[in-house]
C-alpha cells in the first residue's frame, strides 16, 4: 500500500495520483491539509525519503517566508511543518518504507519497482 500525501488543487499531486492509479497500484490518499501529518509521523518520514529534510518544505509560501525557520534545522523544518501544513512540499508518496517527493510525479514510480 502506498500512502500519497496528496493536495487536490495541486496539478503535481493531481498527475502523481493518476499515475499510481493507471499502474493499478494500490493507493491510500491522506490530505494532508485536512489530515496533517504530527511531529513523530514528519521524523519518521524523513527517515524514509532519500531526500533532505530541507527539501520538505515550500520555501515560495508566505507561512514559511513569515517563520523565518532553518531550512537546515531539521527540527525547526517539523514545528514549522505542523504549525502550517501548507508549506510541507507535495506529492510524497510512502510506502512504508522508503518515501519519495514527485517533483516530477513521475518518481514515485520507483516505489513500483
Amino acid at each position: 500500500m502506498i500512502t500519497l500525501l496528496h493536495n487536490p488543487r495541486c496539478s503535481k499531486s493531481r498527475q502523481a495520483l493518476a499515475l499510481l492509479e493507471e499502474r493499478g497500484a494500490a493507493v491510500q490518499v491522506r490530505r494532508y491539509l485536512d489530515e496533517p501529518l504530527d511531529g513523530a509521523e514528519l521524523r519518521a518520514l524523513m527517515g524514509r525519503l532519500s531526500a533532505d529534510p530541507r527539501d520538505l518544505v515550500r520555501t515560495n509560501e508566505a507561512e514559511w517566508k513569515a517563520l523565518g525557520a532553518d531550512r537546515d534545522d531539521p527540527e525547526q523544518v517539523i514545528h514549522a511543518i505542523v504549525a502550517h501544513p501548507k508549506i510541507l512540499q507535495r506529492p510524497i508518496a510512502d510506502d512504508g518504507s522508503r518515501a519519495i517527493i514527485g517533483r516530477p510525479p513521475e518518481d514515485i514510480l520507483a516505489l513500483l519497482d
